[in-house]
């Protein structure tokens, strides 16, 4: 997820981002580093980590950049910055474009720990797309990303990581392709993890045929019904590792604009759960448990601890009305933004309540939180 800080508190903080994760029922969260100043530094770690002891609702962790100011072009301090307790590094939204530092970067990582979370995309190929390359662009006018500018570059990353013996995980899969991509790399014991977000498992390009709407812009985009079945059955094989909800809050006059113009990115924190149990539990296309893991699994892929649930150990729990039918957005949201891409969507399972490492972190009717 992205908090924002430092540097952009406008769209989100430490404060309103980790209150929208507590009442998602998440009791933990990552961020991203694409703050300003970057997260690229011991110094801007250190201060970040601080800062979130005292004010997050939920314990986050935190990404340093691959390079420095995520430009592509140096690699970051990066055995300081994991001394410094970073979980990982990556360059967020931007693609570790040469191929000669991405391997730097995997003979760093092999030695100092964690992960190295990918974005994948060749901008030689995605050029300044805006939505999915297909039939729906060709309608609308808006210039397309192509799916093989993300396939081919989890291809030829899984590629590098094979050679180093390093650790990779490629951040929010879209279509058919990626999913080929990173089942064959497992069945060659490529040691690679991949997520998959919520708008991606339940929405389409065809979203879009109604109304160009700027909170259905993200990267990767929407993509075909094709590409978000071969996603539910990559997460349902383990072929993907979990969901992620690359939630990413812009302020509302940055999405009021031109589609083409508007920032990528949508907010998913507060509806992760109860958009995927709607769409795709109640229906029974994926079971409840599978979700369940499914959505707690990133802790381990980032070697933090597993949640257990038995006497002794820190408490990390969840209490949810399955039953429960609300709508989205009707009473606001705990996220500072407000560009969802389910607002106004009829949903069934409400988190009533969040433990976070034995402290309570979100109830439903409390006097500082939004009404459901």
């Amino acid at each position: 997820m992205h908090l924002r800080t430092p540097g952009h508190e406008h769209e989100e903080d430490l404060d309103t981002g980790t209150r929208a994760a507590a009442a998602g029922g998440f009791g933990g969260v990552i961020a991203m580093p694409n703050t300003d100043p970057t997260v690229d530094s011991a110094s801007v770690l250190r201060a970040l980590r601080d800062d979130a002891a005292s004010t997050a609702h939920v314990p986050v962790g935190f990404l340093a950049a691959i390079t420095r100011r995520l430009g592509g072009a140096e690699l970051t301090e990066m055995a300081e910055l994991r001394d410094e307790g970073a979980l990982g590094f990556t360059d967020d939204g931007k693609p570790v474009v040469s191929a000669g530092l991405l391997r730097r970067a995997l003979q760093y990582q092999r030695l100092c720990g964690g992960v190295v979370a990918l974005h994948e995309e060749d901008p030689t190929l995605s050029g300044l797309g805006a939505m999915h390359e297909g039939e729906v662009s060709a309608r609308l006018g808006p210039a397309g990303i192509p799916p093989v500018s993300e396939s081919t570059m989890i291809a030829r990353d899984a590629a590098l990581a094979a050679y180093e013996d390093a650790r990779i995980h490629v951040q929010h899969l879209s279509c058919v392709q990626s999913v080929e991509a990173v089942e064959a790399a497992k069945a060659a014991g490529v040691r690679i993890s991949a997520e998959v977000t919520p708008h991606h498992l339940v929405l389409t390009d065809a979203a879009l045929l109604d109304e160009l709407d700027t909170a259905l812009k993200m990267n990767p985009p929407l993509r075909t019904e094709a590409d978000r079945q071969a996603l539910i059955a990559g997460l349902r094989a383990g072929t993907i590792d979990c969901v992620a909800t690359d939630h990413a809050p812009h302020a509302r006059e940055e999405k009021e604009v031109p589609f083409e113009e508007a920032p990528m990115g949508t907010i998913g924190l507060e509806t992760a759960f109860p958009v995927l149990n709607t769409e795709l539990v109640q229906p029974g296309v994926l079971g409840l448990d599978v979700l369940v893991e499914r959505l707690t699994a990133g802790a381990a892929l980032f070697d933090l601890p597993t949640p257990r649930i038995e006497p002794g150990a820190p408490a990390d729990l969840v209490l949810v009305d399955l039953a429960a039918e609300w709508t989205v957005g009707a009473g606001g949201y705990h996220s500072r933004a407000e560009h969802c891409a389910f607002d106004g969507r009829a949903v069934r399972g409400q988190v009533l309540l969040t433990i976070a490492r034995g402290v309570v972190a979100h109830r439903v009717g409390a006097p500082d939180q939004v009404a459901a």
